[in-house]
């Protein structure tokens, strides 16, 4: 019988070209990462964004200080409205002076005390530098005993704020009042101790702690500005101007316009965050596949999903076979 041919032997494909792309960006510098075109294009882009982001966070900036100084206004129309109220009813001497009663419309009745008078350096008014004019009020219808502060029979002493000069000799601007007057104005927070040595009969701080130490007897944590007197104070007529009254901390800005220009800026700021983590991956080799490379995975080989992965794939394209015919001998 005619020997059986032998089976026909598969050709293996060509094998993969040690300098066939592998799907992979190589890892590289940082900075080489950056100078590539489609980096610095969206460099580009997102520049464009963050300024953009940038730009609105100023406009809402400058919409918290409208908003906010038109509420500022209206708030402080309500308070010239009001019908001024006894200090001893708002403020007892020698309590503590909260925020809310910054602004507070008051009335006062005492007389003031000449020798006490200090002036406060270094305040300004339109940008020119002066002095404020601080005096004493010995307030005569708050009895001590209503502060809890048992200093003897003395009167409770309350710091008012009569106006600003800018020339701190001139004695008519400076003069005194005598007798009992009333004094309107409005409250503000007693301020921190001072930080200079200044000359006999000056401060830099309306502090009522060093203040203590100048006038006796009980005093006020806080201080009135003056807006007006009964009867008229005559220094007025003479060169001493009123203080404008005072404002809380933070007003004149709204709070809701001044969160979406934080908003917009961090926006701004992550866009260029992205960028750069965007960078750093490009250089670890973590990009995308070269345009012109293949899908094949990082062993060069395709995928062979009948196999054990132990044998080469064939080549594209059929398979070729060759067969060898033996022919037996008669």
């Amino acid at each position: 019988m005619p020997a059986s041919p032998p089976p026909a032997t598969p050709l293996a494909g060509p094998a993969p070209s040690p300098s066939a792309p592998t799907g992979r960006v190589e890892p590289t510098t940082f900075l080489r990462a950056a100078v590539r075109p489609r980096m610095l294009a969206l460099l580009a882009v997102l520049l464009v964004a963050a300024a953009l982001c940038a730009r609105l966070g100023v406009w809402q900036l400058d919409r918290a200080e409208v908003r906010g100084g038109a509420t500022e206004a209206e708030e402080q129309a309500a308070r010239e409205a009001e019908t001024p109220r006894d200090i001893g009813d708002v403020l007892p001497p020698q309590t503590t002076f909260t925020g809310s009663l910054v602004g507070q419309r008051v009335v006062a009745r005492g007389t003031y005390e000449p020798e006490g008078q200090l002036l406060v350096a270094d305040r300004a008014i339109a940008e020119q530098s002066g002095y404020l004019v601080l005096t004493p009020l010995r307030v005569s219808d708050t009895l001590p005993s209503a502060a809890g502060g048992g200093v003897g029979d003395a009167a409770p002493v309350l710091p008012v704020v009569r106006g600003w000069v800018a020339d701190p000799a001139d004695a008519a601007a400076l003069a005194v009042p005598e007798g009992e007057v009333t004094v309107t104005g409005f409250l503000q927070s007693s301020e921190g101790p001072g930080m200079y040595d200044r000359p006999a009969g000056q401060v830099d701080a309306i502090s009522s702690a060093e203040l203590l130490g100048h006038w006796r007897g009980p005093i006020w944590t806080g201080y009135v500005v003056m807006v007006e007197a009964e009867p008229a104070d005559a220094a007025l007529s003479a060169g001493l101007e009123l203080m404008p009254p005072p404002t809380r901390v933070g007003s004149g800005l709204n709070i809701q316009n001044l969160a979406y220009a934080a908003q917009w800026w961090i926006f701004g700021g992550f866009a260029l965050f992205v960028w750069v983590r965007l960078v750093r991956d490009e250089a670890a080799g973590d990009g995308p596949v070269p345009e012109g490379g293949d899908d094949h995975g990082d062993d060069g080989h395709g995928d062979n999903d009948g196999g054990d992965g132990d044998e080469p794939a064939a080549a594209d394209g059929p398979a070729l076979s060759r067969r060898v015919d033996v022919s037996a001998s008669p």
